[in-house]
């Protein structure tokens, strides 16, 4: 089975053409691309073309003053043609896939008495000129050119080799809208631990996602997926954005991450300690460890210790550094 997601060929764009657009304008600008050479698909009233050719039909139509009648997708989400620069300029994201510039770095993942649990594995992209690039940036490229699965997946394969350097637990990302069919597009995760002689168990795969999961009945055949394989999984950032209390009681995470903006001041702020016991109650209703992540101070820690949070991560402990924090100084946060 192959999956076109897996490779970084030009992007295909589906096009449509508005209502009030004429006829004859719509048969001049494919006729025109015709003439070039190029190859247009027709599927369900719209119309399918490489990157080349899109570059083509947005110059030809800007010039013609049309671009206002002509929608593109790369993925679901249909924009003007105006905005398609913004998907030509994304184009060093392929790069960044195809030379897998990325490295990794850890924040280490600790229990109440100090010790460490696990880290957390966090991907960091290099540059043409060797800079770091935030991963935000990264990612909002790669969903611009329909590359999130592409990218999600070095990212995951990265993660899971520099897992075989940790002890204890390791916790890795992963963005489950851009997985398709568990049984191949994890399979590659899954294979890769088995070569490195990794036990499936240590691993956590956090649940994480900036968008809505619109059917979760697909998400939960992935985290079925992974537990059949012998790892486990988190819901990361709950609290925030669409990380619920309901998506918490619907997926029954092996460990729920309380979001930082639950966490931050929390020693001294009733309104985020309520929400703090809130999603923590949920938790153990569910039989989720709870842990808290964004610590910063040494009053929030010890109050979340005490409210029964049972693991902890922030810059209290440390901040992810490329190479794996081996031991906490209790002083520091006694």
């Amino acid at each position: 089975m192959s999956c076109k997601n897996c490779l970084i060929n030009k992007v295909e764009f589906r096009i449509k053409f508005t209502d009030t657009m004429q006829d004859e304008m719509k048969h001049m600008l494919l006729e025109h691309l015709g003439r070039l050479g190029y190859t247009i698909e027709q599927q369900d009233g719209l119309f399918i073309i490489n990157e080349d050719a899109m570059r083509e039909l947005a110059d030809f139509s800007i010039d013609f003053d049309e671009a206002e009648h002509i929608l593109f997708a790369v993925e679901d989400d249909w924009h003007p043609l105006t905005k398609v620069p913004n998907v030509f300029e994304a184009s060093w994201v392929d790069t960044i896939i195809k030379k897998n510039s990325i490295i990794c770095y850890s924040q280490p993942i600790v229990d109440g008495n100090g010790s460490i649990f696990g880290h957390e594995v966090l991907a960091r992209f290099i540059g043409e000129n060797g800079e770091l690039l935030f991963p935000g940036q990264v990612f909002d490229a790669a969903r611009l050119r329909g590359r999130l699965y592409a990218l999600d997946r070095v990212c995951r394969l990265a993660a899971v080799r520099y897992g075989k350097k940790l002890n204890g637990k390791i916790f890795v990302n992963f963005i489950p809208t851009s997985i398709y069919v568990p049984e191949y597009c994890l399979r590659s995760t899954e294979m890769l631990a088995q070569q490195l002689n990794i036990e499936p168990k240590r691993f956590i795969f956090e649940v994480v996602e900036t968008e809505e999961v619109k059917d979760l009945e697909h998400l939960k055949v992935i985290l079925n997926y992974y537990q059949k394989k012998g790892f486990e999984y988190a819901l990361d950032d709950v609290g925030e954005g669409f990380s619920t209390l309901d998506v918490l009681e619907e997926i029954k995470p092996n460990y729920m991450k309380l979001d930082r903006k639950f966490v931050d001041g929390v020693a001294r702020d009733p309104y985020l300690q309520s929400m703090a016991k809130l999603f923590l109650t949920k938790a153990l209703e569910i039989g989720a460890v709870p842990l808290a992540e964004g610590i910063e101070t040494k009053e929030d820690f010890h109050f979340l210790k005490s409210l029964g949070f049972q693991l902890f991560q922030g810059y209290l402990f440390s901040k992810p550094l490329p190479e794996p924090v081996t031991t906490i100084d209790w002083a520091v946060i006694s």
